[in-house]
């Protein structure tokens, strides 16, 4: 059995999704399987994997489901992942030619059951780092700890598949596509530490299509999944400070999401009292973003 799966959730991405596929053919270590999961392409994403398997370059698996974000492919993924680790590379990234051997190889050499993997650093097209790479004398951390003492930039996640199963699946909220990631991440942060190393894992485009770029119309879309989220965040960031953030935008999304239960609803529920009008303020901010960004009609 391979030590690592790669898994790729991919929706109509057959214009980036082959440069994934060939950073995965130039790996200077075949010990790894990549895991596709078509979150419903309506494009030829289907044809062009089995096209890819059938040239029999590197292991593929291929998995079509009906459309439920990212974080539905997510749960796909991880149901059905048997190595010992896996990491998420996205359809519009790809890997530097040598990052399964460092994985491997830095697991192999340091990765204990009391780890909960690895985290590494996210790099651009012209090699420099996404924020800030790890203090030389940080062996361990969280990943809520690193953000919390300073640290900057996204991240690369490699996680043991038994620590990933141990946690709540990510929840699908009718009509919506987004739960935030790092909800699994901050439950695993309260158990288990993460080894850091200081290479560059994955090399990262952001798509304009993408989650980062429209974060306001993804949180005026799935204020449900942004509520949630923040429950789980304001019960599980590291400072108060944090904890406060989170229920200012807790109490937006509610309002988003016209739930009026809000408060009761809440596990903290004098701080989320006190977050009421910057929540107000943040529900106006967003609201007029979107209006002044995306074209689709606020009166439903």
């Amino acid at each position: 059995m391979k030590t690592l799966t790669i898994f790729t959730p991919a929706y109509n991405r057959v214009h980036t999704i082959p440069r994934t596929y060939e950073s995965l053919c130039r790996q200077t270590c075949n010990d790894f399987e990549w895991l596709v999961i078509d979150d419903g392409s309506t494009d030829n994403t289907k044809e062009l994997v089995e096209g890819w398997i059938a040239e029999g370059k590197i292991p593929i698996r291929y998995i079509k489901q009906e459309n439920q974000g990212m974080h539905g492919a997510h749960n796909t993924a991880y149901r059905n992942i048997n190595t010992e680790l896996n990491t998420c590379i996205d359809s519009d990234d790809w890997m530097p030619d040598d990052a399964v051997e460092k994985i491997v190889g830095f697991w192999k050499q340091y990765g204990s059951d009391k780890y909960a993997g690895i985290v590494g650093l996210d790099r651009i097209e012209t090699g420099e780092i996404i924020g800030a790479k790890f203090p030389e004398n940080l062996k361990t951390t969280t990943l809520q700890g690193y953000y919390a003492r300073g640290g900057s930039g996204d991240k690369k996640l490699v996680y043991r598949t038994d620590i990933i199963r141990r946690y709540p699946e990510y929840p699908l909220f009718e009509g919506e596509r987004y739960v935030g990631l790092a909800y699994k991440y901050m439950l695993i942060d309260q158990d288990y530490q993460l080894l850091t190393i200081n290479e560059p894992l994955v090399t990262v485009e952001y798509q304009q299509d993408g989650s980062s770029y429209n974060m306001y119309r993804q949180y005026w879309l799935n204020p449900k999944g942004f509520s949630f989220f923040r429950k789980t965040e304001m019960v599980c960031a590291p400072t108060l400070k944090r904890r406060f953030i989170s229920c200012v935008h807790y109490v937006a999304s509610s309002i988003i999401a016209r739930n009026g239960k809000f408060l009761w609803e809440s596990p903290q529920k004098l701080m989320t009292a006190l977050a009421i009008p910057g929540g107000i303020a943040l529900y106006f901010l967003i609201r007029h973003k979107v209006r002044r960004h995306a074209k689709f009609d606020f009166k439903k």
